[in-house]
């Protein structure tokens, strides 16, 4: 079942920053600092799982598994990217109804045609207004749990402009959506005079890299966002650390160096849950031992 914490605190006007996670290592971090929500994303978990690029290649059952884990690691909602629904309305009941299952607290649906792409990258096409809406309608009523919240996303603003993506975020909160993404808008007036045009609780995409400009949670909530993701941000960090370490491996021929800082071995043993297995090594050490 969903988390009811993130429907809470969107309803009490609480602004929801979410960093994105894209395997466990991340999620238990994000975990381990403190965060109201985290965003499992498509892109950087199928990066991870498969090392494939997010361009409609990963199927339900590879998200699904992903995410799961991502849910079980994370005692934050999380919120869960779901494509395009994974194809038709029956698609997108099934995917729905998955996600519910796993314990995800709001699923991300697009109205990009099947298989997608990443929404900052380029020929992406969407799919008719009214085929989206109906994935909405039909996203709305196959969940169960009244605290699992549909995220509806449109990428029409790359394509078709910044008037067509307007219209279609404001059918899609017609339609039903709990919350709206207008994808790849290029300015701060544009995210402005979306949040005002849009009549339904709004979400940003600070991807790192990306067409959208990055700013600070609280200049976001003033244009007018209720819920910030960061899916880029540790992926990226982490890249860029590794390939540093590598770099200086390689140069030096060894890992030890001012500047590649190492998390803690036994922190990150402690992290993961060695202490459970410590534990119960030591209740057992007689057994164990024969």
């Amino acid at each position: 079942m969903a988390d009811p914490r993130l429907k809470q605190k969107l309803d009490a006007g609480e602004f929801i920053v979410a960093p994105g996670v894209f395997d466990m290592i991340s999620a238990m971090l994000a975990e381990r600092v403190g965060f109201d929500a985290v965003y499992a994303s498509g892109f950087w978990l199928t990066a991870s799982h498969l090392g494939i690029p997010d361009a409609g290649l990963a199927t339900y059952t590879d998200m699904l598994s992903r995410i799961a884990k991502v849910v079980e690691k994370s005692s934050a909602p999380v919120i869960a990217d779901a494509d395009t629904g994974f194809g038709g309305l029956l698609n997108v009941q099934h995917t729905v109804r998955g996600y519910e299952r796993a314990g995800v607290s709001a699923i991300q649906i697009e109205d990009q045609e099947f298989p997608k792409k990443c929404g900052h990258t380029p020929y992406r096409r969407v799919i008719p207004l009214e085929d989206m809406v109906a994935k909405v309608r039909v996203a709305v009523d196959s969940r169960t749990d009244p605290n699992f919240l549909v995220i509806a996303r449109t990428d029409a603003r790359t394509g078709l402009g910044f008037e067509e993506a307007v219209r279609r975020g404001a059918a899609y909160a017609e339609a039903g959506a709990d919350l709206v993404f207008v994808e790849s808008l290029q300015s701060e007036e544009e995210m402005r005079r979306a949040c005002s045009l849009i009549r339904a609780p709004m979400m940003a995409n600070m991807s790192d890299g990306g067409k959208t400009p990055i700013r600070p949670a609280k200049e976001l909530a003033s244009f007018g966002y209720r819920l910030a993701i960061w899916p880029a941000m540790a992926a990226l960090s982490a890249s860029a650390a590794i390939e540093r370490a590598m770099h200086n491996l390689k140069a030096t021929g060894t890992s030890v160096s001012p500047e590649v800082p190492l998390f803690g071995f036994d922190d990150f043993c402690r992290m993961v849950g060695f202490e459970e297995v410590w534990a119960f090594e030591e209740k057992w050490k007689d057994v164990l031992g024969k």
